[in-house]
């Protein structure tokens, strides 16, 4: 479903990314491993249009989307969640929900696919009048997947979800990508918690310095006495 073929990314003098190659097959989780700096975040602004690369290409349900637009892409079935969340914190959490189907015209549709996001979030449903910067971080993040939800997406790229949240939430929040996952939506996951990352992914890829130094079945490589000894604490 999404390929990413030989990607390099420079930031003036720096060679952030360097022939980065992946792919996520349709019904996958595949997640992204690595320590800060590696060119997880990089890799996913790249894939959804954020950040132009150098050279190589992107390929998104068999077409080359490289030089397609950010919005172009959400058009064509791909949501990004950012590292950060960044939601609205000015605007209520419907509000941000509505943003999310910005490019829909079928208002039936998205009135069924709030309600289905109010189902999968009660806490937001609860919540759905207040401001958005009032939310904690775990609501907050609930909103930022939720708003990516409204755009219907076939794949779902997340960055970062269980940054700096409580341990309870972080199980919350990958039992909501799981979920999300079996109904349908493809998954491409950029994760430091990569004990978690492993635990729910299909497959796996390692990033160091901005390049993949492995890749597999995510099992097996969480198997592994590399992985083991440099991301889950063996």
């Amino acid at each position: 479903m999404l390929e990413i073929q030989d990607l390099n990314v420079h930031f003036g003098g720096i060679h952030a990314l360097k022939g980065v190659s992946l792919e996520v097959n349709e019904g996958e989780i595949v997640t992204l491993i690595g320590a800060n700096g590696a060119g997880k975040t990089t890799t996913l602004r790249t894939a959804s249009g954020l950040q132009k690369p150098s050279s190589g290409k992107v390929r998104f349900k068999g077409k080359d989307i490289t030089r397609t637009s950010a919005q172009e892409r959400v058009k064509r079935g791909m949501s990004h969640v950012p590292e950060g969340r960044r939601v609205f914190p000015r605007m209520t959490v419907s509000e941000n929900l509505d943003l999310g189907a910005y490019l829909r015209r079928d208002r039936d549709g998205i009135a069924r696919d709030l309600e289905g996001v109010f189902a999968r979030f009660p806490v937001l449903a609860e919540r759905r009048k207040q401001s958005a910067g009032t939310l904690s971080g775990g609501e907050q993040q609930m909103l930022a997947m939720g708003r990516a939800m409204m755009a219907r997406p076939s794949v779902l790229l997340l960055d970062e979800p269980s940054m700096g949240l409580a341990p309870l939430l972080v199980q919350e929040i990958f039992d909501i990508i799981r979920s999300i996952n079996a109904d349908g939506t493809t998954v491409l996951l950029v994760e430091q918690n990569a004990n978690m990352a492993l635990q729910i992914a299909d497959r796996a890829y390692v990033m160091e310095t901005g390049s993949i130094v492995l890749s597999g079945k995510a099992a097996e490589l969480a198997d592994t006495e590399d992985v083991k000894r440099a991301y889950l604490g063996g």
